[in-house]
């Protein structure tokens, strides 16, 4: 098992801890033994579709959940309402940052606007975002990532162990951020399969119609690509990615999940023989380190990405049936070294 698949697997073990769907949690005041952080502790607003995705948003809580314990501090984990504005969002982070919460993450590129705004107001609360890079201000970490990178392995996995030489891609939602994910997927499965067939779906035009948070969006979408050939999916869809996973299941072809490795979620035990892998994100070390900094008196700001080299992308290799496929697993290993080792450059649009 490689070093990012082990830190995967412990990250995904906290994430169980708490699979719940509950809309907001806290936990009491705390300090760091050194005494010197004098925060509420962190807080964290997920994005749609809130904590128990088994995907995005899990990350960021199995970050949230292992930071609070090694540095005994507190927490507040608060889930979005449906059909919220970005006044609503505005209001939970300025609710947190006024309570002393530090740092307060918005998980997910919607909170840009609230993130921005709020961390005006507050210049002594360090502030992050996750897949943003826009606001650049001084008490903000814009935590981001080379997706495409982890998906152009997740696209060589799939057309190799692809038998019909014809794989799908689910988007949750038609934006730039996905683009990524579905372009280093087209590429690393080309790099294989020239002339591999590949399906392309987003459920979605926007994210307030549910395509991160319609698992029966993400089922029938499946079906629909399996039913025209397709023997490996690969999503980008976060809660609707469950209903991909339970089509690929009940149709005994591969998925491919995505951020969380979702071959450990407890919720997709019934579904984990047919998940291949999982290409994966590490929000919750982004998660952590940014309240670790935090702690230790040296809040990072500015831009904080994650790649292949620096583990911050990756691909999950936990599913005994993926190890036993040495091909597919060779694969992905070297083209993870050319991507590394710059001989491989991927695409992200």
């Amino acid at each position: 098992m490689t070093r990012f698949s082990q830190v995967a697997v412990a990250v995904s073990v906290l994430a169980l801890a708490a699979a719940g769907c509950g809309k907001s949690s806290s936990e009491s005041v705390g300090q760091s033994k050194d005494g010197k952080y004098a925060g509420k502790g962190i807080g964290l607003a997920y994005d749609i579709g809130g904590k128990g995705d088994q995907s995005f948003n899990d990350a960021a809580f199995a970050g949230y959940d292992k930071a609070r314990k090694e540095f005994k501090i507190g927490g507040n984990d608060v889930s979005p309402q449906d059909g919220e504005s970005n006044a609503d969002k505005t209001q939970r982070l300025a609710t947190l940052a006024k309570a002393g919460y530090n740092p307060v993450i918005g998980v997910g590129f919607a909170y840009a606007p609230a993130v921005k705004e709020v961390a005006a107001k507050y210049p002594k609360v360090t502030f992050g975002i996750i897949d943003d890079e826009t606001i650049q201000a001084k008490n903000v970490a814009d935590m981001v990532f080379h997706e495409e990178q982890a998906s152009y392995l997740a696209g060589v996995a799939a057309a190799k162990a692809s038998k019909k030489h014809h794989i799908g891609f689910i988007g949750g939602v038609d934006i730039p951020l996905i683009h990524k994910f579905e372009a280093g997927y087209v590429q690393g499965a080309q790099s294989v399969d020239p002339k591999i067939k590949i399906e392309k779906q987003y459920l979605t035009e926007t994210p307030q119609e549910g395509g991160f948070a319609s698992p029966d969006k993400g089922e029938a979408a499946t079906n629909g690509q399996i039913e025209s050939g397709a023997d490996v999916v690969y999503h980008a869809a976060g809660l609707s990615g469950q209903g991909v996973i339970k089509a690929a299941a009940t149709h005994k072809v591969w998925a491919i999940g995505v951020d969380s490795d979702q071959y450990q979620q407890a919720p997709l035990a019934k579904y984990k023989n047919y998940i291949l892998g999982s290409a994966l994100k590490n929000v919750g070390g982004a998660v952590y380190d940014l309240a670790k900094s935090v702690v230790d008196g040296k809040p990072l700001s500015g831009e904080v990405r994650g790649d292949l080299k620096s583990g911050g992308v990756g691909f999950a290799d936990t599913n005994p049936k993926y190890q036993s496929m040495k091909d597919v697993v060779d694969a992905v290993a070297k083209a993870k070294q050319d991507i590394i080792d710059g001989k491989i450059t991927v695409n992200t649009k």
